[in-house]
């Protein structure tokens, strides 16, 4: 009896006062404990990655504008491309394989519209044939090495027609969740703020050094007239 009149004369709610309705402070930055949580984390590190991936390209694009004069840089972003791509991919099949693997919390998240499902797997395969053959055309012989730019070329403007409709389809999305793990407001909702930006960056790392790996290789091609190495 005592009790409950000191919780009247308090306003006090007992034990269970966070059912009450009321937010409070800690509420607004508490770390989700559902496995919701790690599909917000799995979404996060896509956005990220793809923003990364978005700026890269758009310097990767403006090499082309004279990619003979500008073939280093052209080739140290596309090494700088590559991991980068690669933690995207990684993501997008990680929630690929707990959905239909029947994960009750991607599962109730959905899957994204049918025409982006439809058009994922060409945007993938498009990629790895962009990037494979711009990696070997500068190591082939050079019999190979024209059908191999046609390949790269051909490749690039489907590619490039893909991620269009791609990109389009996912810039709200990017625009959303690309930040949330930067903002101080937002990066402690959702546990693994620190490993997903850590993962994005340690991924530029391996670019760059992938990068300063192929000058040797793009300085060759520019002083031997694209030939291979050895060719």
């Amino acid at each position: 009896m005592h009790t409950q009149s000191r919780m009247k004369m308090t306003g006090g709610q007992g034990p269970n006062s966070a059912d009450s309705g009321q937010i409070g402070t800690d509420d607004l930055t508490r770390v989700p404990r559902t496995s919701h949580s790690g599909v917000e984390g799995n979404s996060r590190l896509t956005g990220l990655a793809a923003a990364v991936l978005l700026v890269l390209l758009a310097a990767e694009g403006a090499t082309l504008l004279s990619v003979h004069r500008l073939v280093t840089p052209h080739v140290v972003i596309g090494m700088l491309l590559v991991p980068p791509v690669l933690v995207k991919m990684g993501s997008i099949g990680w929630r690929f394989v707990r959905y239909y693997s029947g994960n009750d919390a991607y599962r109730e998240k959905g899957p994204p519209l049918l025409f982006l499902r439809l058009l994922g797997p060409a945007v993938v395969l498009l990629t790895i044939a962009v990037f494979g053959s711009g990696i070997a055309v500068l190591f082939v012989p050079e019999s190979l090495r024209s059908q191999l730019l046609f390949v790269h070329k051909a490749s690039f403007v489907l590619w490039f027609g893909a991620m269009t409709f791609h990109v389009l389809g996912h810039i709200l999305d990017t625009a959303r969740l690309a930040p949330a793990d930067i903002l101080r407001q937002t990066r402690r909702q959702v546990r693994g703020a620190g490993a997903r930006l850590w993962t994005v960056a340690g991924s530029l790392v391996i670019g760059a050094m992938l990068g300063i790996i192929m000058l040797p290789a793009a300085s060759h091609w520019i002083t031997s007239g694209g030939r291979p190495p050895g060719g």
